[in-house]
């Protein structure tokens, strides 16, 4: 296996060798939970959701672990706007999450760490950095020694003097340098705080990583990922509490995917181009929005708009009429052909390249065009009025080899049976009754995609198929 990697901490493609024979261990950042996330927020799950499929794909056993931040100052302030406790909150938001990244084809990772259930970790690795005179206790707060790490700056290829300039001690703030960072914050009053060492208070954003990373992984994992945002300050932080605790290479490999532009802007919400994935999802086939970021290589910088979207669904359309016609033959195939050597070679070579493909650094753009190239051959071979079953069925096979890895499904939905739509209806309500409101929208998205309207009534629930 010559699976290849661009690591930012090296700046260059490096052959993967895992830490265990065939195991990957991997850590991707996720979501801090205090609203809807957002297009940029779902480029993550599907890019690394990709890579995990395709080392499951390559015969690779993959430890997938993605963490939630339930409690931080945007969560504690929407938590006072609406009147909610934080994990009250925090919980709605995660289950929105569930909702919307499932609805674009990404798998639960195998553990999904809180901070709400990690204090203890957190607390303990921050009493270890202190014990190694790594960090120190200032009126309450705890702040780690940058400058004490001799690496820091490794990842962002930063000098320490270069971070120095334009670097401030905040008002309020008794930290000793000005790039030294939070790992423990003192409550203020009415805030969510657990007791420490250092009194009531809560963890600094970076610290929560390190800690779960170590808890659920080890001390060394294979790969670390996230958006190219997180890369500094907070990964570069993590590296610096981690490896000052352990001594060790925290993460051998560290992947960071490029940014999202909408229309050719940077997505803010001064410019009111935020894109809810929530919102998104109602308008346009969740399936449709990941063969779209697919379409680019995650390190590149990807732009969104819907010219591009209708691009894509155009194309994963082609994909499936052409699915579904070579379905349609090796459904009525007499298997006339037996001289289908020739085009079975020509599959091979393209299953050949989209392994290359996805070998060199994941690149879906690449296997996509296999898909297509793959469509193409299919395409040639079906106006024979001769066919091989054995022929048809290689080429589904690497259709469904291919979509699988990528996180699609190229067969056509059938229509839902009457009693499918009530059933998903009684789900719906039974979800509102247990206030898991979360599920009751998710099920009405997924009925809304497949052209069902709900239609909420004194007298109950109306449901019709849009015409």
């Amino acid at each position: 296996m010559t699976i290849k990697i661009y690591n930012t901490l090296t700046r260059k493609k490096e052959t993967f060798i895992p830490i265990e024979e065939n195991k990957v261990k991997m850590y991707v950042c996720g979501p801090t939970v205090y609203h809807y996330i957002h297009i940029g927020n779902a480029r993550p799950p599907i890019v690394f959701d990709t890579v995990r499929r395709y080392f499951e794909y390559r015969g690779y056993d993959v430890h997938y672990v993605s963490n939630f931040t339930d409690v931080d100052d945007k969560i504690i302030k929407a938590a006072q706007e609406t009147k909610e406790d934080v994990p009250e909150l925090a919980e709605r938001f995660i289950q929105a999450y569930f909702a919307d990244v499932e609805a674009l084809g990404v798998k639960k990772a195998d553990v999904h760490p809180r901070v709400l259930e990690n204090m203890q970790e957190i607390i303990a690795f921050i009493e270890a950095l202190i014990g190694k005179g790594y960090a120190y206790e200032a009126d309450g707060d705890v702040y780690f020694k940058t400058r004490k790490f001799k690496d820091y700056g490794k990842l962002s290829h930063q000098s320490i003097d270069d971070l120095q300039i334009g670097a401030r001690i905040q008002v309020g703030e008794k930290k000793h340098d000005p790039l030294d960072f939070t790992l423990w914050k003192v409550a203020k009053e009415g805030e969510i705080a657990w007791d420490s060492p250092w009194g009531k208070g809560r963890p600094g954003w970076h610290i929560e990583c390190s800690a779960m990373a170590k808890k659920y992984l080890g001390e060394t994992i294979d790969i670390h990922a996230g958006g190219q945002d997180l890369a500094f300050p907070h990964h570069e932080n993590e590296i610096a509490q981690t490896e000052a605790l352990t001594g060790k290479p925290f993460a051998n490999y560290w992947m960071h995917n490029g940014y999202i532009q909408i229309n050719d802007e940077k997505m803010s919400k001064s410019l009111g181009n935020v894109v809810l994935v929530h919102e998104l999802i109602k308008q346009h086939d969740p399936e449709v929005i990941r063969f779209f970021m697919l379409s680019v290589h995650y390190r590149n910088p990807i732009n969104f708009n819907d010219e591009l979207l209708a691009s894509a669904k155009t194309g994963l359309e082609r994909l499936k009429e052409t699915v579904q016609n070579v379905q349609h033959r090796l459904e009525h195939s007499v298997d006339l052909d037996k001289n289908g050597e020739e085009t079975l070679a020509i599959i091979k070579g393209l299953k050949a390249q989209f392994i290359d493909a996805m070998d060199d650094d994941f690149n879906t753009a690449n296997a996509i065009a296999v898909l297509f190239d793959l469509a193409k051959e299919a395409n040639r071979y079906l106006t024979n009025k001769n066919s091989s079953k054995q022929v048809l069925t290689a080429v589904l096979e690497l259709f469904t080899e291919i979509s699988n890895v990528l996180g699609l499904s190229l067969q056509q939905e059938q229509d839902l049976l009457d009693s499918d739509i009530e059933q998903l209806i009684k789900e719906r309500e039974e979800a509102r009754k247990a206030r898991d409101f979360a599920k009751a929208d998710a099920i009405r998205d997924e009925l809304l995609r497949k052209q069902i309207v709900l239609e909420d009534t004194p007298q109950g629930v109306r449901w019709k198929r849009k015409e």
